[in-house]
């Protein structure tokens, strides 16, 4: 049986991936949002109830429903960057990647020597891909997708250094973030003119660099809309909303 195309490779053969975003500490979920169709699930360790456990259940069940298995640590915890490839996540996504120097530390947290600094233990990953240790090192730098998160005035003017760094596979756009830092604090409005106008920026140096462009859409219009922009890892629908609103959907039909 031939193995399933990794998320690097649908990526790097410019496909859409739609992720859908779990905030939920109940792995079964990443499961059942992969049965659904979503080519992906981000499990959620910013802002989300997820812990390491929950991570380590939920790749294996995002695995297990199909979709590709993505983590998104805590600001600065590029520990944990290690942890979730070892565990079998195919992409992290870093929080608020403001500099040189953030990127570099992704890297060196994501990749192998001589490109990165990451340790050696992938053995679940190894065993979830079907693949010797052995295999999995010589395709592992290749594989697996670091993201760095722009999402500050501070990482759009320091874009094209962030790019430049070797390994640093992509970007992904925090929109509402980025709302919040660009009005220092005033407001959140990831749908704006600005930002949208921002993130299409960003898209086409990801792109002309030779990098991967992910975002975060807070609407179907905003989805669409980043598609058209050049991204092609999207995120676009948080478990806790599909719930809530299909249980009011549900409701609304007795009425």
């Amino acid at each position: 049986m031939t193995a399933a195309p990794s998320l690097a490779a649908r990526l790097r053969a410019d496909e859409t991936i739609v992720t859908a975003w779990s905030t939920l500490a109940v792995p079964i979920l990443a499961e059942l949002l992969g049965r659904a169709g979503y080519g992906a699930v981000t499990l959620d360790m910013q802002h989300g109830a997820h812990d390491i456990g929950t991570v380590r259940e939920g790749i294996a069940a995002a695995r297990l429903g199909g979709a590709h298995a993505v983590m998104r640590p805590a600001v600065d915890d590029f520990a944990t960057v290690s942890r979730a490839f070892d565990l079998g996540a195919e992409a992290v996504i870093m929080p608020m990647v403001n500099s040189v120097e953030d990127a570099l530390a992704l890297v060196g947290a994501a990749k192998y020597p001589p490109v990165g600094a990451r340790s050696w233990g992938p053995h679940r990953a190894a065993m979830l891909q079907g693949v010797s240790p052995a295999d999995y090192l010589a395709a592992a730098n290749a594989e697996t997708v670091a993201l760095a998160m722009i999402e500050t005035p501070a990482a759009v003017e320091a874009l094209d250094e962030i790019l430049a760094v070797e390994g640093l596979d992509g970007i992904f756009v925090g929109p509402g973030d980025l709302s919040l830092t660009l009005s220092d604090g005033a407001s959140v409005t990831p749908s704006s003119e600005a930002v949208q106008s921002m993130a299409a920026e960003i898209a086409a140096k990801a792109r002309a660099a030779g990098k991967f462009a992910g975002i975060f859409c807070n609407t179907t219009a905003d989805a669409r809309a980043a598609r058209d922009m050049g991204f092609r890892f999207l995120a676009h629908g948080v478990e806790m909303s599909l719930l809530m609103d299909a249980a009011k959907a549900k409701l609304a039909e007795l009425d």
